[in-house]
């Protein structure tokens, strides 16, 4: 795989991991209603966004310490 491709993959992993801790502290903090039933399912939504945060940091980093070791393929410019 292309070094430029690793990177690019490795940022869009980190972003969407740390959109998913941003989004899943707003899903608890705003979806929280005055029903018990609506601040349990904003509770368990929230953990279940949250719990992909790890995962795609994991592959982030992986993606990153491949982009080290990758080289170019033949044929394509790296710039």
């Amino acid at each position: 795989m292309n070094p430029r491709i690793c990177r690019t993959l490795s940022t869009v992993c980190f972003q969407a991991g740390m959109l998913s801790i941003m989004l899943s502290i707003w899903i608890w903090w705003f979806l929280n209603g005055n029903d018990v039933e609506q601040k349990a399912h904003a509770e368990s939504f929230g953990i279940f966004v949250g719990l992909w945060a790890p995962t795609l940091l994991i592959l982030s980093n992986r993606f990153d310490r491949y982009a080290d070791k990758a080289l170019p393929l033949p044929g394509l410019n790296v710039e």
